[in-house]
């Protein structure tokens, strides 16, 4: 995830503070990992350099003056732009789990038990994410929903490759 595309998206809003800003990132993102306001303010820093934010002025609070920020047309463009562009879905065919297959298969290693430890590292996942699912709010279902189709895939991903491991061997071997 982009979390400056992301932030900016939330400031498009309303002018606001590092520190709402941050809560707001928190409440619909971060469930799983909060971004860190040392994060969020290098990032309202670096888009204001970049004129997609400007600052609107400072005011006092309970610790250090608070910087509020709006979105430039030049930051509303940039918003626009990332949401109607479409994601490419996994931009290259190469992963970790891919690489690990092969080399186990080249080190002549036991890649049976690779697949079978990935599996059961992806089913804990899914019982993890099907609770969350369960105890959580739409948004939260819907993050768990993404997450889980994504490890179905890779569930199925497993399977298969693990019904070719023969014949995968037998070409690397070739090659």
């Amino acid at each position: 995830m982009n979390n400056t595309l992301t932030l900016l998206g939330l400031l498009s809003r309303e002018p606001s503070h590092g520190y709402d800003l941050k809560n707001d990132y928190d409440r619909f993102f971060g469930t799983q990992k909060p971004l860190a306001f040392g994060q969020v303010y290098a990032t309202l820093a670096r888009m204001n350099r970049d004129e997609l934010v400007e600052l609107l002025g400072e005011e006092p609070g309970a610790g250090p003056e608070r910087k509020k920020y709006r979105v430039t047309g030049a930051g509303q463009e940039r918003v626009e732009s990332w949401l109607f562009t479409p994601q490419v879905p996994a931009a290259t065919l190469q992963s970790d789990l891919f690489a690990k297959i092969v080399i186990a298969l080249l080190l002549d290693d036991d890649a049976r038990r690779l697949l079978e430890l990935q599996r059961q590292e992806h089913m804990r996942r899914m019982r993890e994410m099907t609770r969350m699912k369960r105890d959580g709010q739409l948004l939260q279902t819907l993050m768990c929903d993404y997450g889980l189709f994504h490890i179905e895939a890779d569930l199925r991903w497993i399977d298969l490759t693990e019904a070719r491991l023969s014949q995968l061997k037998d070409s690397l071997v070739r090659s």
